[in-house]
């Protein structure tokens, strides 16, 4: 009877610890290892396997003959019920996942059973990120977890200082891609500094070049705060070149163009991230 009273409390509350700080992590469980970081685990689970990469694709069932494919941060965990442990039924732990997701104002995007395994696919919007989640259970005292939080990724090759002169030379401007700032902010991020280096040494190795420096987004919100928005951004690359690096500000324009100048669709994720750039103008 406890057993049944404890079941009907994990189907009526979920992982009620969602978005809460996380309990303790287990000494049964796998060594540096730990729930995700937007859920608890099933009450008498540890960690029996667990992986972290920072940029992987997952693909989610979405439908009967559909998928997603997700880039991103992915989480894989495996959990396995301790000795004594009551089993719950793969349906009531995908259940728990569920229920929690929509505490938060997630929700299920597909439900279904192969092989007497039950699978349940999630997404949820957590502070602007996308989040996916894959829970899979059976009726054994095991259950899996596949998150990936969906994003691009971070571009660690940037186009060396020849690459940019040459790009100015040919065209008249070349795009500076490894150039970073937080969502909706122009303060430049340090994982941009590789970039800016190259930058630099470009203008050290030509000392008459003047450029423009345009900074661009894509079409998401409205179109004024965009405009000031990349010309803050602009305006934040020039100071850096200056205060920095002692670049010559007589040398540097900044300039705000918004979203009117798109390489790129702005109706997928990836054309998005290709229209939010900097470029570098020969004046």
């Amino acid at each position: 009877m406890r057993h049944r009273i404890l079941s009907l409390l994990w189907l009526m509350f979920g992982l009620v610890s969602f978005g809460l700080a996380l309990a303790a992590s287990d000494p049964s469980d796998t060594p540096r290892s730990k729930d995700p970081d937007i859920f608890t685990r099933m009450p008498g689970f540890r960690i029996s396997s667990y992986e972290v990469l920072e940029f992987d694709r997952y693909e989610f069932k979405t439908g009967a003959a559909k998928t997603e494919r997700v880039e991103g941060r992915r989480t894989a965990v495996s959990y396995t019920a301790k000795e004594g442990l009551s089993h719950p039924s793969g349906l009531q732990v995908i259940r728990n996942y569920v229920n929690a997701a929509k505490a938060v104002g997630g929700g299920q995007v597909y439900e279904y059973e192969d092989g007497g395994t039950q699978y349940s696919t999630i997404r949820i919007l957590k502070e602007g990120v996308e989040i996916w989640v894959e829970v899979s259970g059976a009726n054994n005292g095991m259950y899996n977890v596949q998150l990936v939080s969906k994003q691009l990724m971070k571009q660690d090759v940037v186009a060396n200082a020849a690459a940019l002169s040459s790009g100015i030379m040919e065209t008249g401007r070349v795009a500076v891609y490894g150039i970073y700032f937080d969502t909706g902010k122009a303060d430049l991020k340090p994982a941009s500094d590789p970039a800016v280096a190259e930058i630099v040494k470009m203008l050290k190795a030509d000392t008459n070049l003047k450029i423009y420096v345009v900074g661009h987004t894509d079409n998401a919100g409205q179109f004024a705060n965009n405009v000031k928005l990349s010309q803050d951004r602009a305006a934040s690359v020039v100071n850096a070149l200056v205060s920095k690096h002692a670049i010559a500000a007589t040398r540097l324009t900044p300039f705000g163009a918004g979203p009117t100048s798109p390489v790129a669709s702005n109706k997928t994720d990836e054309g998005k991230a290709k229209n939010r750039r900097v470029e570098l103008v020969g004046q």
